[in-house]
Parts: structure tokens; C-alpha cells; sequence
């Protein structure tokens, strides 16, 4: 007897859950031959704006950790990534990459959260100075996360544009909200049933499905929101997210970039996502005997 394919229907994940989008919308995804192979959700204005509640609740907890910790939870997902590489081929291929090209982005990808992780304990003392003043004091300069931000990612990839955005977000103690690819969304969930499972703390990363069309302007509106990055090539979309980012002076970049050059994997994506803080501390000066002058 002929079955009927039970469907997918691939959730949004937000602080550490699986919720559905509040609108009760979803979209269906077709293959190369018009078949539906999932149900995806279509997330509306609410929906960001709980993601943003959850990432900003986790900001303080994931900021604080050490950059050693950090390090190893991005190693953990690049280990659990790479225990699911089957899966992940499989989704891709399903959207209608070829067997090759999806092996070769399922690899990058790990390869690329492992490269992050080596990061983690390392950028601060790249970006890091001692200042030379004129006055009795020590002047220190270094790196510290920005806050929330929030990502609409790379349309034409998958797996490996989502992974090459996030980690040097969080590599960096960041949180982020993240807009997936409309037309490969597949592996958007399935990266994000990877984190709920790894050592990543609830709403540290944020993942929603639907249209960039619709939720852009949000993204780069809202007002606890402190930098977005745009990795598609709509100018109009751009024009209005440089726009929309000036109300509160959140920082805004343009990230359309090849993710599969090595060349875009590097520390100044995470200096991107950094404010620079600036201490100044009197020097005490100590004489004969120890006396303070």
C-alpha cells in the first residue's frame, strides 16, 4: 500500500525552546520538482521581539563566562555537528544541493566553529593595548561584546553562511536573533536542535524562519537590539536597515560576503561585535622606606 509522507514541520527556537510562531502562519517548501518536503514556520514582529527578550536575558550570564568556557562550548557543537554530519547532508542535498557540495558545507561548517573556538581566548589580547600617557596613570584598552544582535543571514546558504555568522557573534560573548534563509531553512532548525543539546545556554542564539521582507525593518528598529548585520544583497532592504539602525546608533554592517573563503573566517568579525572600553588607574608611586608619594 502507497503511505502518506508525515511531514516535518520545522519550529522557531527561541531561549532554549521550540515554540511555534505566535501567528500560527507557516509556509510550504518545495523541492526542484514542486513537492513539498516540510512545513516551516513564518514568523511575524512578535516573535522577534521575544527572541530579543531572550537573548538579552542570557547576555549577562553568556558575557560573563570565561573565554575559556566559551571555547569549549563552541568546540562541543563543532563535536555534536559533526556527529549529525549525516543528517545535515541529507537536508541539504533534500533542498537541492548535490552530494558533494553538501558534504564539502557540512564540513566547512564544523571546521569553521572549531576555528572560532580557538579564538575565543585570543582576541582580547589581540585587540588589547596599554596606552602610553603623559600623566602618573596606566591606560588600558580592551575589547568588550556589544549586546544583542540581531542577523538576517546569507539567502543562498544554508548551513555553512548560518554557522560563519553566528560563531564569531558568540565567540565574542554576544547574543544573537537570527533570520534564517527562506529557501534553505532546513538546516537552520536542525543547527538549532544542536545547540539546545549542546553546552549553550537558552536564548544565547535565537533562530526564526520566514521573510526577510517582512521582519527586516523590525530587526533594525528595535530598540534593545544593538547591532544588526545583513548578509543579502537588496539594496532597498539595506538602504532601510542603515536607516532604521541610526534611531538608538546601533552599529550596522553589510556582511554579503563568500563564505566559503578562508579568507572570511577571521578575528576582525569578531572585533566587528566589540566596543572598545578604556581604563585609566593612578599609578602609586612608592619611595624610601615605602612611603607613598
Amino acid at each position: 500500500m502507497a503511505r502518506l509522507n508525515v511531514l516535518k514541520t520545522y519550529k522557531i527556537y527561541i531561549g532554549g525552546q521550540f515554540p511555534r510562531t505566535e501567528s500560527g502562519r507557516y509556509y510550504e517548501l518545495l523541492n526542484k520538482k514542486g513537492e513539498t518536503i516540510a512545513n516551516v514556520c513564518l514568523c511575524s514582529r512578535k516573535d522577534f521581539r521575544n527572541a530579543v527578550v531572550a537573548a538579552r536575558s542570557a547576555f549577562t550570564g553568556w558575557s560573563g563566562k570565561s573565554a575559556f568556557n566559551r571555547s569549549q562550548i563552541l568546540y562541543r557543537i563543532a563535536e555534536m555537528l559533526e556527529g549529525r554530519k549525516s543528517q545535515f547532508v541529507e537536508e541539504l542535498v533534500l533542498q537541492g544541493l548535490t552530494k558533494v557540495a553538501a558534504d564539502k558545507e557540512v564540513l566547512q561548517s564544523i571546521d569553521r566553529l572549531v576555528h572560532y573556538a580557538g579564538w575565543c581566548d585570543k582576541y582580547s589580547a589581540l585587540f588589547s593595548s596599554v596606552n602610553p600617557v603623559a600623566s602618573s596613570h596606566f591606560n588600558f584598552s580592551v575589547p568588550e561584546p556589544t549586546g544583542v544582535v540581531s542577523v538576517i543571514a546569507p539567502e543562498n546558504s544554508g548551513l555553512l553562511g548560518l554557522v560563519s555568522v553566528i560563531a564569531p557573534i558568540i565567540c565574542g560573548g554576544n547574543t544573537c536573533v537570527v533570520l534564517a534563509s527562506n529557501s534553505l531553512p532546513l538546516s537552520s532548525i536542525t543547527l538549532a536542535e544542536v545547540l539546545a543539546t549542546s553546552d549553550l545556554p537558552g536564548g544565547v542564539v535565537n533562530i526564526l524562519t520566514g521573510t526577510s521582507k517582512e521582519l527586516h525593518s523590525h530587526f533594525s528598529s528595535h530598540m534593545d537590539v544593538n547591532a544588526i548585520i545583513y548578509c543579502r544583497e537588496n539594496k532597498e532592504e539595506t538602504k532601510i536597515i542603515s536607516e532604521n539602525a541610526s534611531l538608538n546608533v546601533k552599529r550596522s554592517f553589510i556582511w554579503n560576503k563568500d563564505w566559503n573563503k578562508e579568507e572570511n573566517q577571521n578575528p576582525y568579525l569578531i572585533l566587528d561585535l566589540q566596543e572598545i572600553k578604556t581604563t585609566w588607574h593612578p599609578i602609586e608611586n612608592i619611595g624610601i622606606g615605602g612611603a607613598k608619594y
